[in-house]
């Protein structure tokens, strides 16, 4: 993997200054931290021009990979350690045969090439937390053999703190370093045991960012979706099936597109049941055939978008009228679509909600806890159509706690939820309390 896959022009800007700091080598021997070998050494490229660095590095590469790594491990000095990070970077630059160099280190000692950088990588210091996280990406993505649990995860740990992060360089290289990681497989276990890295990935999406790093925060999902069990699980716990959507929606290039439809072709072909109902309730269907007409420079898009559309179209026909509201409820995305108004609807099915030790119901009760107004009115709404067509309704309503609820909702900010809370409401008073 190349150095300038993780690339940020506020970090190159930086490096540039720091090339010119003088750094207390002489010092640093005369504390006896530096040998006089070591110091002959690092006089030798500190402060000078790229070409006769480059030569030396050809020359004496392996010497030279040890030596940085050794004086990081032994100087904790912020401007030393920039200066260390940058000299290691530069060496990596355009040189992915150099990598090997780093990782022989820990045949000389078992610390190297990690034990230094994970140490950086907590520094107080933005600059040398981001180089190290850049060099680390490329040294454990260049592993030839799966990655060790010490060495992978205190560095996703920090991956998933920095991709929080209200510093938008900070979430610039930790999205790119995921991007580059993501491809094996054994980080995208990893990464999907943390939490925090795809609430991140969700929180970015949704303050709209511009259509690089929406491409690349998609791109690390779409790797994420080639794990079964994310893709069986991903939009129950992130809802990203109608974040990926309004993204798509919005999109203005089409390599966005492409990495969302190839996502949710992925979540389809491992996780149908899971993803399928939820796709059709967030309206992919109409998209996805609004997309199959546009014409596109990369046909691999129109076969994702193709396949998406179809296999929308078969499972859509294949569902009921309560399939489609279960999915509905399940997806926490309740709108104002004919079921909710439907006498006959209630009649047929609101026994139905009591299922499974009342799964439907209680779902439906919890969404009465939401911030949108539309789904709290089509849910209080529900609430009184349950009562009104289920003659026992009135009891299990009120000890689900589902009575409560409505109560506080006669006097929400929004009319009309205080409205719908009032008439439900009014249905779960005027029942006859009946014998179970």
């Amino acid at each position: 993997m190349s150095l300038s896959l993780v690339s940020n022009v506020h970090l190159d800007d930086i490096s540039s200054k720091i090339r010119s700091k003088p750094v207390p080598w002489e010092g640093y021997q005369r504390a006896e931290l530096v040998t006089s070998e070591e110091l002959a050494l690092i006089k030798k490229v500190d402060r000078q021009p790229r070409a006769k660095v480059e030569s030396i590095h050809l020359s004496d590469g392996q010497t030279y990979a040890l030596l940085y790594l050794r004086l990081l491990k032994k100087l904790q000095r912020v401007d030393t350690m920039q200066c260390l990070l940058v000299l290691i970077a530069d060496a990596l630059l355009d040189h992915d045969e150099r990598i090997p160099l780093f990782a022989r280190a820990a045949q000389s000692d078992p610390d190297l090439p990690y034990a230094p950088l994970l140490r950086t990588l907590e520094a107080q210091d933005d600059f040398v937390q981001l180089k190290s996280a850049q060099i680390l990406t490329v040294l454990l993505s260049s592993e030839s053999t799966p990655l060790q649990h010490q060495h992978l995860q205190p560095f996703l740990k920090v991956l998933s703190s920095l991709v929080q992060s209200q510093s938008q360089n900070k979430r610039d290289v930790a999205v790119q370093c995921l991007e580059s990681l993501l491809a094996r497989p054994e980080c995208r276990r990893a990464v999907w045991a943390i939490p925090g890295i795809l609430a991140g990935f969700v929180e970015i999406l949704r303050h709209k960012p511009g259509p690089q790093m929406s491409y690349q925060v998609i791109f690390c999902i779409w790797l994420l979706s080639f794990e079964q069990d994310v893709a069986e699980q991903i939009n129950k716990k992130y809802d990203i099936i109608p974040l990926l959507i309004t993204v798509a929606q919005a999109a203005v290039k089409e390599k966005v597109i492409r990495v969302i439809i190839a996502t949710f072709s992925n979540l389809i072909t491992k996780a149908p049941s899971e993803n399928l109902p939820a796709m059709l309730v967030a309206q992919l269907l109409p998209f996805s055939k609004n997309l199959s007409a546009r014409k596109w420079s990369d046909e691999d898009i129109l076969e994702d978008v193709q396949y998406v559309r179809d296999e929308l179209e078969r499972n859509f026909e294949s569902l009921t009228t309560y399939d489609e509201y279960m999915s509905e409820l399940a997806s926490g995305h309740l709108s104002w679509t004919p079921v909710h108004e439907s006498d006959a609807f209630w009649r047929e099915n609101a026994s139905r909600l009591n299922d499974r030790d009342y799964e439907q119901l209680k779902t439906l009760i919890g969404l009465l806890g939401s911030d949108d107004p539309v789904v709290l009115a089509v849910a209080v709404h529900d609430l009184g159509q349950y009562v009104k067509h289920y003659e026992r309704g009135k009891r299990i309503i009120t000890e689900l706690g589902g009575k409560a609820s409505a109560m506080e909702l006669m006097t929400h900010p929004d009319p009309d939820v205080r409205y719908h809370a009032l008439l439900s409401v009014q249905e779960l008073v005027s029942h006859p309390w009946s014998a179970v």
